[in-house]
Formats: structure tokens, sequence, C-alpha cells
């Protein structure tokens, strides 16, 4: 396999897991990254904690899906990570959450 095929490879695969995603988003409440993975989530727990004078964070999320090109499945009904580094949440809006002005300026 030539590195030609391998980067068509990989660009492929990257293609269909953003596929996924877009698939997948609406059934999630939460986006969470980490400095290792992005995940989306239905229930979404931080807890900061400390050991031996250090913080870390214990996140738990459950009902989850993992951005990760290399997994093969990446539904997950439970999942703790444990970091030292931060940590992005964010809360989903339902697009019928979201109303537009009439006029569309918000005037």
């Amino acid at each position: 396999m030539s590195a030609e095929d391998l980067e068509n490879y990989e660009t492929d695969m990257e293609l269909q897991l953003y596929r996924e995603y877009r698939d997948v988003a609406g059934l999630f409440s939460y986006v969470v990254e980490t400095e290792r993975r992005f995940y989306l989530a239905n229930h979404v727990d931080l807890q900061a904690r400390s050991a031996d004078g250090e913080i870390y964070f214990d996140l738990t999320m459950q009902d989850a899906w993992v951005w990760d090109i290399y997994r093969t499945a990446r539904f997950v009904k439970k999942v703790r990570v444990l970091t030292f580094k931060d940590v992005n949440i964010e809360e989903l809006s339902k697009s019928d959450d979201l109303t537009l002005p009439k006029d569309g300026l918000g005037n």
C-alpha cells in the first residue's frame, strides 16, 4: 500500500466518521471535549478532585458516542475519564429551542 493509498483511506474514514457524527448528533444533549477524545452524550457528570495537592477531573458520561476513527463500536453505555487537562462541556440546543426573528436581523 502506497503512502497515497493510505492517505486516501484515512480521508475516506474521516469523511465516514463525520457523516456518522452528523447523523447521530441530534440524539444527544451534550458535546464533551477532552485532550484525547470528543464525545456526544446524554448524561454528563464532572467532578473536580484533589490528590497529593494536584487537581484532576473525574468525568462520567452515559449513553455516549465517541469520535474515534479506529473504534469499530462508537456507541458506549458508560464512559469514565480521569484527566489533569481541561474538559469542555457544551449543551446542545435542540432545533426547536432556537427561534430567529422574523426579519432575520434581530430588529
